[in-house]
């Protein structure tokens, strides 16, 4: 997901914040809400901290990429965010495991 999010990241820096607005929140709105989930909560899960937390905007914003964004698309275009959505209700549901920050921090507790 960083890979969506850094370009994302680099609009919101150059003050660039022309975005599809699929909510009707603002084109700004979308965007800032966007690079929460795709940058700041996939940095969260790679490293295990609040894994379970921060797979929901994450979840959120692969559904409406398949059913909102792209919606009048085939099914092969929205498998991917079908795909990623599945990725993260498991890892919402199972956590973030022994090699994580959440881990590390339970345990010194």
């Amino acid at each position: 997901m960083l890979v969506h999010g850094i370009p994302k990241l680099m609009k919101v820096i150059n003050g660039d914040f022309t975005f599809p607005n699929p909510l009707s929140v603002g084109p700004e709105a979308s965007l800032i809400l966007t690079v929460f989930a795709e940058f700041i909560c996939a940095l969260f899960i790679l490293l295990g901290y609040r894994t379970r937390i921060a797979s929901i905007p994450l979840m959120i914003t692969m559904l409406v990429a398949a059913f909102i964004h792209h919606w009048a698309d085939d099914f092969a275009t929205k498998e991917k965010a079908l795909l990623y959505f599945g990725i993260y209700l498991a890892l919402f549901f199972i956590g973030s495991g022994k090699y994580s920050l959440d881990n590390a921090l339970d345990s010194k507790s």
